[in-house]
């Protein structure tokens, strides 16, 4: 997320697990899924109308991300909070992964060590710090929540003041999410398919 990789080079700051992830997993969307990033969509389309969000680029993030909060496992409740936690790798420098230590003493990834994406829409602490929403109204900001994590997703897409309505503008805020432009190419495939009903992802 931006707010921790803009001195990042060359290396993607949470490395290419969504590469393993867009692989795998299904296309449908859970309800719970669907009702988050609609509801973020029409939360931010009032607080935000210069913006024009589609649900659908939250949801080809979610599922590029995720696959909607199932990855390794993981369920979305009826309260919308995935379970067990999906917690990435450490982000220690190896590899792709670029190196950022601990920034919340271990609170939202167990790791005193070094920061760790999380949740169903992979945000690394220091980013949640800063956009952490609450998208259910229930009085906490969960980054394990989907309704929480959509809303935060959204606001950090909208955060540029420009409309991410079209192509352009949707690969740009999708490039400020991850600094990857295979990684932009597929979110942006998926959110076409959730808008039209065909999928058609890029060659790896």
């Amino acid at each position: 997320m931006l707010l921790a990789e803009k001195g990042v080079k060359k290396k993607d700051a949470r490395g290419e697990a969504f590469l393993k992830v867009s692989a795998t997993g299904s296309n449908n969307l859970p309800e719970a899924a669907r009702r988050a990033y609609q509801t973020a969509a029409r939360t931010l389309a009032r607080t935000k109308p210069g913006c024009r969000l589609p649900w659908t680029l939250l949801a080809g993030i979610g599922r590029v991300e995720s696959d909607h909060g199932r990855y390794g496992g993981s369920q979305l409740g009826t309260d919308g909070v995935a379970r067990p936690k999906i917690i990435g790798i450490p982000l220690n420098g190896v590899g792709p992964v670029a190196a950022i230590r601990d920034t919340d003493n271990g609170r939202l990834d167990g790791d005193k060590v070094w920061d760790r994406a999380v949740g169903p829409m992979q945000f690394i602490p220091s980013t949640w710090a800063v956009v952490g929403a609450d998208g259910d109204g229930d009085g906490k900001r969960d980054p394990f929540d989907i309704d929480d994590a959509a809303l935060a997703a959204g606001k950090y897409l909208c955060h540029g003041g420009f409309s991410v309505a079209d192509s352009a503008g949707a690969a740009r805020a999708v490039f400020s999410y991850n600094h990857s432009d295979y990684y932009v190419a597929l979110v942006l495939a998926f959110e076409r398919g959730y808008r039209t009903g065909i999928f058609e992802l890029p060659p790896p």
